[in-house]
């Protein structure tokens, strides 16, 4: 059976773990990142954006409930099906589902809204890509940043004894960051041995690239952005 060790945020994390176990692979549960709320403000929100974009389910998650009151009539264009159901849940009632791939939502809402004012629920740590395409298409973007992205501290102990002493077989990473903390984490001497035949699972070539290759391990690359595609490629590992 093979050990998979989820590195996203909770609540994600126990999500997979319970997907990968129904699977049959034996998840390990460590988030290398967490998510947290920040003060946004109704006020934040401007008048002349005609649309909402959303990237990330946290965004909407940690929104406070008078800024998403002060959104909701507008139709919220949502990245993939499970942002959108955030979205749902939130009190959107027009939503615009996506494929899955933030730069697709990007082209699609330029052009639906050339020339017009878009309110953006983000993160703080975010990829600037999104806003870059829109911009240069000529859409305003009004940022409201919602969460940060903070990084998870352990020891070694601590990561030794969640291991129970048993390698890893395979990590998936979620994001950029995590991707970087990861890095740096199997490069320390009491975790080497661990992780000396692991395989790693990029979520896309943006967070694959962020891992890099300083530990000359072999990464692999979701075909979608997406968790369905993440764990196809478990099931082919060797």
């Amino acid at each position: 059976m093979l050990r998979v060790l989820v590195t996203r945020p909770e609540p994600g994390a126990s999500r997979t773990a319970r997907r990968l176990q129904d699977a049959g692979f034996q998840p390990v549960v460590l988030p290398l990142t967490e998510t947290v709320a920040l003060p946004a403000d109704a006020g934040f929100v401007t008048g002349d954006a005609v649309a909402v974009a959303v990237t990330s389910a946290n965004a909407v998650r940690h929104a406070p409930k008078k800024v998403i009151a002060a959104l909701a009539a507008r139709p919220c264009h949502a990245v993939g099906a499970r942002t959108a159901e955030a979205a749902r849940k939130m009190g959107f009632s027009s939503i615009i589902e996506g494929s899955g791939d933030a730069e697709a939502l990007a082209d699609a809402i330029a052009a639906a809204f050339p020339g017009k004012a878009i309110t953006y629920l983000c993160g703080r740590v975010r990829f600037p890509m999104f806003e870059q395409r829109l911009e240069a298409a000529g859409v305003l973007v009004r940022t409201v940043e919602t969460y940060d992205t903070l990084p998870v501290p352990y020891c070694d102990e601590t990561i030794l004894a969640l291991l129970s002493g048993q390698p890893v077989d395979a990590v998936l990473l979620y994001s950029a960051k995590a991707a970087v903390l990861m890095q740096a984490l199997i490069k320390r001497p009491a975790l080497q041995e661990a992780f000396q035949k692991t395989r790693f699972i990029a979520l896309s070539a943006r967070i694959a690239d962020a891992f890099g290759d300083g530990a000359a391990k072999a990464i692999r690359i979701a075909a979608q952005p997406d968790e369905e595609a993440l764990l196809a490629l478990l099931r082919v590992l060797p």
